[in-house]
């Protein structure tokens, strides 16, 4: 068998940069009780890491960001790499709390993009995957954001002028490409503005030009938008088998044996710790044919 180690995978500086942020904050306020807004990242080894260091994980899928501040009376509330809508921002401001933004650059870049098209009495299609924290705090800015996560959503949009049509930084570069050319095709005036961000890309793309492999391990948390997408993108560019597997303790015989050419990658909010121990497995077996018991369970996030 031979083990491929993809690369661009694992961390983008994005996330690096929220984790930072997160652990920066609990030295700077010890004596304050720290919220979080939702998952730092989607990595439960992240989240865990966080809690550990004594920051309070606010997450219901049930809630929206603004609503979960109702949950905070005082302290400190991050908000995590995928950004909130202005309205989450004011409201934690007259709670009078302190706020810490780990939001993503690129995400604060599509905000800025739709809130300068909005201020030009513009309407913008934004595609993005429904009840996404990302795509929730963009097309909170305003009720001119429509939300597109499939051909039905277009479908149901009507008429307008001056559109702007723009995506979520983490999707699938295939399945993006396919909305906006039906958008456009809908309505052929609209300016394009693809947000797609770079690591997402180029993680995407090396999954994109894998050869000759039949099977493909994504290191990644189910929560992750862009691990799913990598597995996604790993069956239709022709991969035979691939599978998501949270960490090491995940990887099964029965997805390794029999492969050839077997490639290894990670999202982008995968710690590299993970990573490297499903690759150290696999080669074991690759060389014994025995699956290796699993030798960390503690693994560092930077």
């Amino acid at each position: 068998m031979e083990v491929i180690s993809v690369v661009p995978r694992g961390y983008c500086q994005g996330v690096v940069r929220a984790i930072k942020i997160a652990r920066r904050t609990t030295e700077l306020y010890p004596d304050q009780k720290i919220y979080m807004l939702g998952m730092i990242v989607h990595n439960h080894f992240v989240v865990e890491e966080c809690r550990r260091r004594g920051i309070i994980c606010l997450e219901n899928k049930k809630l929206s960001r603004l609503e979960l501040l109702d949950e905070i009376d005082e302290g400190v509330v991050i908000f995590t790499a995928h950004g909130v809508s202005d309205s989450v921002v004011e409201k934690a401001k007259a709670k009078g709390l302190i706020i810490v933004d780990a939001t993503c650059p690129d995400v604060m870049k599509t905000h800025e993009i739709v809130r300068r098209h909005i201020n030009h009495n513009g309407e913008v299609i934004y595609i993005g995957k429904r009840n996404h924290p990302e795509a929730e705090g963009v097309c909170s800015l305003s009720e001119h954001v429509h939300l597109v996560s499939g051909l039905s959503d277009i479908e149901q949009l009507g008429p307008m002028n001056n559109i702007l049509i723009t995506n979520q930084t983490t999707l699938s570069l295939l399945d993006t490409e396919a909305l906006v050319k039906e958008c456009c095709r809908k309505y052929p005036d609209a300016q394009v503005m693809p947000e797609i961000c770079n690591a997402t890309t180029v993680r995407q793309k090396a999954v994109m030009n894998l050869r000759d492999v039949d099977t493909l391990i994504v290191v990644g948390d189910p929560h992750s938008n862009n691990s799913n997408q990598l597995l996604e993108i790993g069956l239709r560019s022709g991969i035979r088998s691939a599978y998501l597997v949270e960490s090491p303790q995940d990887l099964r015989e029965y997805m390794i044996k029999g492969a050839d050419r077997l490639a290894v990658t990670s999202g982008s909010s995968t710690p590299n710790s993970l990573t490297s121990e499903v690759i150290r497995m696999i080669r074991h077996y690759a060389d014994t044919g025995v699956l290796p018991p699993v030798t960390v369970t503690d693994y560092p996030v930077l």
